[in-house]
């Protein structure tokens, strides 16, 4: 069985803070480390549970977090900025299931630690099919488009609420409990790791089991942008229409098709200095 991880790092106990995630300095030293330890007790819990190889995908900042010497279970590292599938990448249809670990809350939804919807400087709000989302709502389309389940999320309380529209049968696993952006009460590391193994084994053996994301067709990203430069520049973008002032819509049969659009979206108006 083939397990894909799509790791981010805002929603990793421990981490409240941007220095946390950001080179160069000791608070990113010390939350890299945070990171590796919850990445591997996914891979630990997955092995465990019959799964028989592991693709990560560093999904976080300049995407290269971790030393790959480091991860268990000889799992295969997916790196670097520059990839079309972003967060996804290393996806496709030969993969049995799918992880989310790490992940936070979106910049419109309830307090959470370090929330952001792709690039906070550019987006203000994501909707999927009429339903505001976070980055797993918007990853979600990937799977849909492989026909490949959600086994696992892992985060604080709010990426877990704004997963469940899409992932009803997924493991979840709370690590902290977001007070506000920059504060929460969080799960001691080894407990968080622990409990990320837990669910892990758990979704392994009951991955074949578990749907695809419940996400209809057409699907339809409805972006927010912060300014209306950004929303102009969004619809150069093949597939994006402007809708509003600072809206812009993406609408599809093919999710695959639709999550690319945004991806171009979120690289081209980054270079349009939407820092």
């Amino acid at each position: 069985m083939k397990i894909f991880i799509s790791f981010d790092m805002e929603g990793i106990a421990g981490i409240v803070d941007w220095a946390q995630c950001r080179p160069p300095g000791q608070p990113y030293e010390e939350g890299r480390a945070l990171l590796l330890g919850e990445v591997n007790a996914a891979i630990d819990g997955a092995l465990t549970g019959g799964a028989t190889e592991i693709v990560c995908n560093d999904s976080h900042g300049t995407m290269n977090n971790l030393n790959p010497a480091d991860l268990h279970g000889r799992a295969s590292y997916v790196a670097g900025r520059h990839k079309p599938l972003y967060m996804m990448e290393g996806m496709d249809d030969t993969v049995d299931a799918v992880f989310f670990v790490g992940y936070h809350g979106s910049i419109s939804g309830a307090s959470s630690v370090l929330s952001h919807t792709y690039n906070p400087s550019v987006v203000s709000k994501v909707e999927l099919n009429g339903v505001p989302c976070g980055e797993s709502g918007i990853n979600g389309l990937v799977a849909l488009g492989c026909g490949v389940p959600v086994v696992l999320i892992t985060g604080d309380q709010q990426t877990i609420t704004e997963g469940d529209p899409f992932f009803k049968d997924a493991e979840r696993v709370v690590v902290k409990q977001s007070i506000t952006r920059f504060a929460a009460a969080q799960l001691h590391p080894l407990d968080a790791r622990d409990k990320i193994a837990g669910a892990a084994l758990a979704a392994v053996r009951r991955a074949r089991s578990v749907p695809v994301p419940d996400i209809s067709l057409p699907a339809r990203l409805d972006v927010h942008m912060q300014t209306a430069d950004m929303a102009e520049v969004a619809s150069w973008v093949k597939g994006v229409k402007r809708t509003g002032t600072r809206t812009v819509r993406v609408e599809g049969d093919d999710p695959l098709a639709v999550y690319r659009s945004f991806v171009g979206v979120t690289y081209m108006t980054r270079v349009a200095e939407g820092r």
